[in-house]
This record gives C-alpha cells, structure tokens and sequence, in this order.
C-alpha cells in the first residue's frame, strides 16, 4: 500500500502541498488531476524519492517500483510502446544482458527472470496501458 502521512512540501517558499494524506491499495486505478503548477508532477517527485517534504512522509511497499514517462511525449524514432518499455529498467538490463551472456547458467538465469516477470509480454501490456490512456494504436507507431 502507498501511504502518504502529514505531507507538506514547499518549492521557493511557496506551499504546493500541505497536510497530505491518502492510503493507496494494491490494484488501486488512482488518477491526479489538477492545474498547471499545483503541484502533482512535486508529487510524484516526492513519492520517487527524487524530492524530500518538509514534513510527513511517503511509505512504498519495498517491492513496488514506480515507472513513470515524460509530460511531453519524445520527438524521436521511437514508437509510444517503446518509451513506455523503456521505464522497465529490470526488463531492458535482463534483455541486453542476454544478448552478450555466453555461461549456460547466467543465460538460464536470465530467461527465468524473464519469464517471472513477464518479459515478453510486456509489449502487449504497455499496449493496453496506451490504449487505457486514450492513445489509439494508429498513435503508437512511430
């Protein structure tokens, strides 16, 4: 569960948010709406552990990871799936890693990982995450 206690957080003196409290769920479909400059991206900053509050605290499960993607979507190359794969550090390092491993048990290792956090299924996943975010699937080629 994320947990997010007293949290006060200040930018330049100025109050983005104060006295914050929320309990977040496993499973949990939890959106965060707000104007420019209100503070939601200070947030997430907070709960990635990039940016300390001033007061209060943000409690992660220690197996949870958080992915997250730019606000802007990159100009480059790459199609929307591939940005969004691209936050799997874990699914990426395994996959460059089994294109270089030679020892059988490091190879077998590696493909077992893979398959216990679903690998290579991934690309359908970021798929239907696009697809929940209203991208259609002309948007995700490059």
């Amino acid at each position: 569960m994320l947990v997010i206690d007293d949290l006060t957080v200040r930018i330049a003196g100025r109050a983005l948010i104060e006295g914050a409290a929320t309990r977040i769920t496993p499973g949990a479909r939890v959106g965060l709406v707000g104007r420019n400059g209100s503070g939601k991206t200070t947030l997430f900053n907070v709960i990635a552990g990039e940016l300390s509050p001033e007061h209060g605290s943000v409690e992660l499960p220690p197996r949870w990871r958080i992915g997250r993607l730019a606000q802007e979507a990159p100009n480059g190359p790459e199609s929307l799936i591939e940005v969004v794969l691209q936050a799997d550090r874990e699914r990426n390092a395994l996959l460059a890693e089994a294109e270089t491993a030679h020892d059988p048990h490091r190879i077998a290792e590696i493909q077992t990982r893979l398959a216990d956090i679903g690998a290579h299924a991934a690309p359908a996943r970021a798929a239907e995450i696009l697809a929940g975010l209203g991208f259609t699937h002309d948007d995700h080629q490059p």
